[in-house]
């Protein structure tokens, strides 16, 4: 028998991100995603390996425990007269700032509020800000604590509706007791996108908008786009990028303040450190540019 201590494991082909991007989106389902992962097993890759690489395990995405004495973290509901009636959001506070303090709103993926949002909520916390992550699946029971279903049940739900919920969100947030009248967004995936429609339909109430790897908003919205905007992009992520030089040329005629950065050779997801599209170095780069952001415009 040969010895197999100290071979390097095999890398992840690229073409497993770009099938998990897909699926993840939609654009295949599941039995196509996992047919065409089996399909890599001529390369010694097995699929315990490449689905334990692929999909999310939270368990490695807790980076402030909601325990954490530097924060408080509850859930509150809010009203969307023109979305879906009563929401409800993760709120996550610090609790050692006297007084009112600047408000980030967090908005997840395609797949409702999963752990690693409320993970991101409670850093944003934990760096002092009043951090407030909605559920876009609230009117549907919540997220259901899968990832599959929960993305089919956000894919059935009316999508100007739920644009309208985090609009009512980020009045929810603005006008909280414990904020000031500084408003913040980030937002990934679905939430990049929402963070771009925020920017196009409230530019006057947000104060800083920072989508990660998010599509642009509706053509007829984005000459509304003023900034400040901090954009992140992986160098990998061709679906996404490929939006991005008609939406800057749009940025650049409304002389919005805006700053993009690319972050080469990742992938779409390179912040959500419960996947193995996690780039550490890039997603602490992007995490601490974004906080630096949002500490210039909402402080």
């Amino acid at each position: 028998m040969k010895s197999t201590q100290g071979l390097e494991p095999r890398p992840i082909p690229q073409e497993a991100f770009d099938w998990y991007d897909e699926y993840a989106h939609g654009l295949i389902d599941r039995r196509t995603f996992m047919a065409r992962l089996a399909s890599l097993a001529s390369l010694g890759l097995s699929m315990s390996v490449l689905t334990s690489a692929l999909l999310p395990n939270y368990a490695q995405a807790e980076q402030v425990s909601f325990n954490d004495p530097a924060i408080k973290a509850t859930y509150e509901n809010f009203i969307s007269p023109q979305g879906h009636a009563e929401c409800q959001g993760y709120l996550a506070s610090p609790t050692n700032v006297d007084g009112k303090t600047h408000a980030v709103l967090v908005i997840h993926e395609n797949r409702g509020l999963n752990p690693y949002i409320k993970d991101v909520a409670r850093r944003l916390a934990k760096a002092g800000f009043v951090a407030f992550a909605p559920d876009a699946l609230h009117p549907l029971g919540g997220y259901p604590g899968n990832d599959d279903e929960g993305k089919s049940m956000q894919a059935s739900m009316d999508k100007a509706k739920l644009e309208n919920d985090f609009i009512a969100a980020a009045k929810f947030l603005k006008d909280h007791e414990s904020t000031t009248s500084k408003l913040g967004a980030v937002g990934f995936c679905y939430g990049g996108y929402i963070v771009n429609m925020l920017a196009a339909s409230i530019p006057d109430q947000l104060d800083a908008a920072a989508p990660f790897y998010g599509s642009p908003p509706a053509e007829e919205l984005r000459a509304n786009v003023k900034g400040p905007l901090m954009l992140h992009f992986a160098g990998l992520d061709t679906r996404i990028n490929d939006t991005w030089p008609e939406y800057e040329k749009v940025l650049k005629a409304n002389g919005a303040d805006y700053v993009a950065h690319i972050y080469q050779g990742v992938n779409h997801g390179f912040h959500n450190d419960s996947t193995g599209r996690y780039a550490e170095e890039q997603a602490e780069l992007a995490w601490s540019r974004t906080l630096g952001f949002f500490e210039k415009h909402l402080r």
